[in-house]
This record gives C-alpha cells, structure tokens and sequence, in this order.
C-alpha cells in the first residue's frame, strides 16, 4: 500500500494555529520547558508529542513495569546497524508516551559530576561550565530519593559491602550529595518509594497542571507526528508540520521561537526531514537543502556495557524498586577527573544477549553490567530515505576509537566483577559463574565476549552537538540555537558534546531548566 505524501489531508499550506512557542517532544526536557515557558500566563505553548498521555497508565507509571515497555506499543524500538566489533541486535528503546524516556527507563538520578560540566565548557560550550549549571539540580521538581529502606533487597546490600571490601571503594549513602570518583551503594531514584510511582518529567512538570487546569496557555497535542520544520526564506522557522492521529496534517505556527526536543535520535531525524543537515546526505535522498549543516546526525554517543551472569543458591528476595537498584564506581586512572568505569547491579539474571551466544538463563541469578562512562567511539545517526516514516540508521561504532580503551574497559570490568563475587558476603549467595563462564580467562576471550554480549543502557546523545561559533560541526549554539538559522532552538541530549559519566536523565532535565531561562531571556 502506498503511503500518502506529508500533506496529503491539508487544507492550506499556512498554520492551522499559531502560538508563541511551539515545542516538539513531550519528553523528559520538553515536559520541562513547557511547563515553565506556560507559567506566563500571557503565551501560549504548544507541546507535541508522538504518543499517548502517561496519566492513569499503571503500566508506565510504576517504576518496578519498565522491563514491560521495552520492545511494546510505548516503544520506537529503533534497530542498530551492523557493528563489526560489537553486537549488530541492540535495539534503542526510545519511548513513545508523554514523559518521554523518564517514563520508560529506571529513572537512576545522577547530579551531572563538575568534570561532566567543565568537559562540556572546554569543548566550546561557554556557559554550561559547573559553577553555573550545578545549581539547576536545586530547581527540578521531580522528586529525587535514595532507594526506600524497603525496596533495598537483600543481596543487593551484600553486594555493596563486598564491593567495598573486595575494591577498597568508599561506601556512597546518597551519590548526590557530594561529587565522587569512585564507590559503592544505592541509587537515588526519581520515585515515590511508598508508591513505587514514578516521578518522572510528566509527572513533576504536567501532572499537575493537567490536573489543576492552571496552565491555560499549554496545549497538547498528543499522538501527533512532527514531520519537519517550516522554514520561510530568510531561514526562520516560522511552525512545524505535523500528523495527527487521524492522518490529518495541519501546521502549528511558532510566532516566537520552535524548541526540538525530540531526542538524540527524532531531532537530528527531524532537522535532515527538513532540509537542514550535511546537504550531500540530503541530496542523495531528494530533500531539498534548505541548510547545510554538516555536524547533525554526527558525535553519536552513547553508554554501552556488557553483562556477567552468575547463577544463585536458589531464589532471592522479591523486594525491589526495580531490579538494578545499586552500583559500583571504579577509578581505574589516577589522573581521571571523575570514575572511568561502572556497573549496575541487576537482581535478575540479565541474560538477553548472552542467549544468542548460546549461554541458557538460570532459574534464579544476579548479574554485574560493567559500563564505559567516557566512551571514546563515536557513531553517526543518517536517513535512509526521504519518507518520514521511514526508521534512521544508527551507527554507533561500537568499539572503534583506535586505542581499543572502549573494549579493554569491559574486559577490566569482568575482571573486577570477578573480585566483587569472590568476596563475601556476596559470595555466599552465588553458585557459579553462568557467563561467560571461568573457562574464558584471555584478554582475547572476554574482549570478544564482552564485545558481542554488549547492551546498552540506553543513553544515545550527541547528535546536535553544543559548541563555539567558529566551531564547523556543531549544530547549536551555547544558547542552544541552530546554527545559521533563526527561531528554533535544540534543547535535549542530541545537544551534549560529550557524555555524561553517570546516568544522563538528570542532565536532560536541566538542560531543560537552563533552556527554559534561555527563551524567556529572548
């Protein structure tokens, strides 16, 4: 069947509505913007977001029924193409439901570490060094907790403690409180632990103004597809062009400012729908170069990690906030500002790519996920075909910065995982090492397990990169501006020039905080 063409069902070529901003993505930055663009009551915000409303949805707000939304109606489920030194099955859940991710993920909240900021400030992001950006963590409305005294499982405190000993780690009661380097404990969590309820970017920022009806400038337009910008001939983006769920396309005029924060992966998809992007790539497909800006869709970054499985000595306790509710730090490097590498700590046997390896789950496990908190690989995001329906390619090129630190990460993370598990009182609750099993012992061997076991946590960035003005591939400015155009602004994690050490959520969302200032200021 042949799709009918993006204005198909329009009546006119100009907006159907206008208002003073128009942002696209219900997500975990624009719930904030939006928000707080709205407590003027003199402008009038409109929010599109591709999927439903979270509200009275127990399966997307309880935190503990994320692993559900995985791969399901909620979820973009975005493929990865081939990566010759990792694993080519990785699918990116990005999720589609109001709250974006904050409403799909674990909900782990990190405080941005000072070395995250000042990284980002060196890289030409003036403005966003940390004695400046520090002090938006104070401003978030989400409610952010250390792990309920209830939900804190048994073995999980045992792993903590084992950790400890085994690594000469401090233990960390609340990471948030101070910066760190290294250490082990309990996450701080963006939930209510009485509940379980999430306290996502929805739920802090829209619930309750949905809720009260006090934000009469807010509109949203739910399952409502963005499928470019419009642009008029000075290069001003004037609104975006959108699909309802009724196939009916319409554009939301923006009189004052568009603000993309669609995601690392739909804004720079979006910016290349409209024309603006490296014009070779925008030719080849047929799209008009209305802006050649060649950094969009470029410095695709992302966290990934590998898993080390042990089965247990029977069941463990069912009492959890959501099943990796602790984890380890390690400085390997002296000279690191900050920790160089991490582990979440499952209390399930995470065995999803290991299975296609041929290794079988156990009845009953735990698992250790050594992360890359500075990966030094970097991918690319491109369009395969001008249709807006049709799936980006991510390449993420896993595993190939020239030095291999991405690779021998992991495989110092096995290693140490197997520190960790030999001391007690961990190794009291383990039965034996599932994958990749004691028999793998080589630097050869568990760098090519670790490689085609690998996963990700699902922290893709990067793709509309923050720099200076003189700087050729960034894509926005320090004021978040598209480069060489007027009127639109990218305010999520496609801005980071490099990638968090910790957990990236807390980042959006005060990227969202700082963005909203930056549009009131004009």
């Amino acid at each position: 069947m042949q799709r009918p063409s993006p204005t198909a069902r329009t009546a006119s070529d100009g907006p159907a509505e206008v208002f003073d901003y128009v942002v696209v993505g219900g997500g975990t930055a624009g719930s904030v913007i939006a928000s707080r663009l709205a407590e003027d009551p003199d402008l009038t915000v409109a929010l599109i977001e591709g999927g439903p409303s979270d509200v009275d949805r127990p399966e997307v707000l309880t935190l503990r029924r994320w692993q559900g939304l995985l791969g399901g109606e909620l979820d973009y489920d975005y493929p990865t193409v081939a990566q010759p030194r990792g694993n080519s099955l990785i699918r990116h859940s990005r999720a589609r439901v109001l709250g974006g991710c904050s409403s799909h993920n674990t909900l782990i909240s990190f405080r941005p570490l000072p070395s995250d900021w000042e990284e980002w400030a060196a890289a030409g992001a003036t403005g966003w060094d940390a004695a400046t950006m520090d002090p938006y963590f104070d401003r978030l409305r989400n409610r952010i907790v250390p792990v309920g005294e209830a939900d804190r499982n048994a073995i999980a405190r045992d792993f903590v403690t084992a950790a400890c000993a085994a690594l000469k780690v401090p233990h960390i009661d609340g990471f948030n409180a101070a910066p760190f380097a290294d250490g082990a404990g309990f996450f701080d969590l963006a939930y209510h632990p009485e509940t379980n309820q999430r306290s996502s970017a929805s739920v802090a920022y829209l619930h309750p103004h949905l809720a009260a009806g006090d934000r009469p400038g807010l509109r949203l337009f739910l399952q409502t597809r963005a499928l470019r910008l419009e642009l008029d001939g000075d290069g001003r983006a004037t609104g975006v062009r959108v699909r309802g769920a009724d196939g009916a396309v319409r554009v939301l005029g923006a009189r004052t400012e568009v603000v993309l924060c669609a995601g690392a992966v739909d804004t720079p998809r979006l910016l290349l729908l409209s024309g603006i992007g490296p014009a070779e790539q925008l030719a080849r497909l047929g799209i008009e170069v209305r802006h050649d800006l060649p950094g969009v869709g470029e410095n695709l970054l992302d966290h990934p990690e590998s898993v080390i499985v042990w089965e247990t000595d029977g069941p463990i306790p069912e009492n959890s906030a959501m099943d990796s509710d602790a984890g380890l730090f390690v400085r390997r490097d002296p000279g690191s500002p900050g920790p160089d590498l991490m582990f979440h700590f499952y209390q399930i046997p995470f065995t999803d790519n290991p299975e296609r390896l041929g290794y079988r789950r156990p009845a009953h496990g735990v698992s250790m996920t050594p992360n890359i908190p500075k990966p030094r690989s970097r991918g690319r995001l491109y369009l395969t075909s001008a249709d807006p329906d049709a799936v980006p390619a991510l390449d993420f090129g896993y595993f190939t910065d020239p030095e291999d630190y991405d690779a021998r990460t992991l495989v110092d993370g096995i290693r140490l995982a197997r520190e960790v598990a030999a001391a007690e009182p961990l190794a009291s609750w383990l039965k034996r090492e599932v994958c990749p099993g004691p028999e793998l012992n080589s630097d050869e061997e568990l760098s090519a397990y670790a490689r085609r076991a690998a996963h990700t946590v699902y922290h893709p960035a990067g793709t509309c990169r923050m720099g200076a003005a003189d700087d050729r591939d960034a894509v926005v400015d320090p004021a978040l501006r598209v480069r060489g155009l007027t009127g639109v602004r990218v305010a999520d994690a496609s801005v980071f020039p490099t990638i968090p050490a910790v957990n990236p959520m807390v980042c959006v969302l005060m990227v969202g905080e700082r963005a909203a200032e930056l549009l009131r200021a004009g």
